[in-house]
């Protein structure tokens, strides 16, 4: 790893010094204010130390040491496998039984037309905690009407059932009720693109005069992501390094309708990235929180990510990449297990065009739409 101290007389020639040296990927390690020169100790002036740092060893570089390491450590194995070949195959055919055994159990578990919406809403990554509630009601609901249920039916009541389950949680979108709104989320869910949609269609549809602050030094690569798509909207930009520049920031959009705050997205389980958005909601500043999932992500790492930022007061969810998977199940699981709406929904990276609101009607449509489709 490449690391290198810059000192200038403010954090944006730093950084200018730093893309120039190292490059978009530098990734800014510490950074504080020192003081500088004078005569006799009078006289000094303050500077800001940063120490930014770039990856020197290239991926497929990395990638090759650890398939070497691996070779290596199956080479060490390979022995002791063929000694032990004789359990390992034993081992795997009693755990193939009992796999065996747990289909044939599910399968049981309900009369077919049943059945068959029971495994549609697990392929669609349903939690199956969820799916048998579902499907319990369903046919609680048919017996008691004594209806002799077809797969039209199946399919046009859980369709009926899923709405009913969603109809005492808002949907609001964004409703302008406080200036700041700030989005939180791991890396890689498309966090600066939603904002900038939803800054656009702010501009756009409801004529609102929107500002940006972001939070995110921790890549150079993001700030010059936000700068470009708020020089594409006429949109003013401020990047705050420390809680006081937030402060600075807000206060001087003071006359604006509406402030989006781009946060850094770091790995979720990082409890210290957690710890800094606690500082910025503990501003004392009328704020909103939204936090932004990712569909193409596993349903239990959704589950951790939206745990991990609930405790900031969060307003609704943001789901993202809708065009990337073909299971929506994710959706229902948060917002049934924490009773929590879903203000939007990206499907593509058009800017402002991919950003769809979203109704109860909309998710059960996703859910089970293409039950029996062949």
């Amino acid at each position: 790893m490449k690391m290198k101290k810059y000192i200038a007389p403010t954090m944006l020639e730093a950084m200018k010094e730093i893309r120039k040296e190292l490059g978009p990927d530098a990734v800014i390690l510490n950074s504080q204010e020192i003081q500088q020169g004078g005569i006799l100790g009078l006289f000094k002036k303050k500077r800001i130390e940063v120490v930014a740092a770039l990856d020197s060893v290239p991926k497929q570089r990395k990638l090759e040491e650890k398939r070497m390491v691996q070779e290596k450590k199956l080479d060490h194995f390979l022995p002791q496998r063929a000694n032990n070949e004789s359990a390992i195959v034993l081992s795997e055919l009693k755990q193939l039984k009992k796999m065996m055994e747990y289909q044939a159990e599910k399968v049981n578990q309900y009369p077919i037309q049943y059945q068959e919406m029971y495994q549609h809403l697990l392929y669609h990554e349903i939690s199956s905690t969820i799916a048998r509630q579902i499907i319990d009601a369903l046919i609680a609901r048919h017996e008691a009407a004594e209806i002799t249920a077809d797969m039209d039916t199946v399919k046009r009541d859980t369709k009926e059932l899923i709405n009913e389950m969603l109809q005492d949680i808002p949907f609001n979108s964004i409703a302008y009720e406080k200036k700041v709104i700030q989005f939180v989320g791991p890396t890689g869910v498309g966090k600066t693109t939603t904002i900038a949609k939803i800054a656009a269609n702010m501009i756009l549809k409801d004529h609102k005069k929107v500002a940006f602050i972001t939070t995110d030094t921790y890549r150079i690569a993001a700030i010059d992501q936000l700068k470009t798509y708020a020089k594409i909207l006429n949109i003013p930009l401020e990047v705050a390094y420390s809680i006081p520049d937030y402060k600075r920031a807000v206060e001087k959009f003071h006359d604006y309708d509406v402030i989006l705050v781009d946060t850094a997205g770091r790995n979720f389980r990082d409890e210290k990235y957690v710890r800094e958005l606690e500082k910025s909601v503990a501003m004392q500043v009328a704020m909103d929180t939204y936090v932004v999932l990712s569909l193409t992500a596993k349903p239990q790492d959704i589950i951790e990510i939206y745990k991990q930022f609930r405790h900031l007061s969060v307003k609704e969810v943001i789901f993202t990449k809708l065009d990337e998977t073909r299971q929506y199940g994710s959706m229902l699981n948060v917002v049934i297990d924490n009773q929590i709406g879903v203000a939007y929904v990206t499907n593509g990276q058009d800017v402002p065009d991919d950003l769809m609101k979203v109704s109860t009607e909309r998710i059960a449509e996703l859910l089970v739409g293409d039950f029996g489709d062949a």
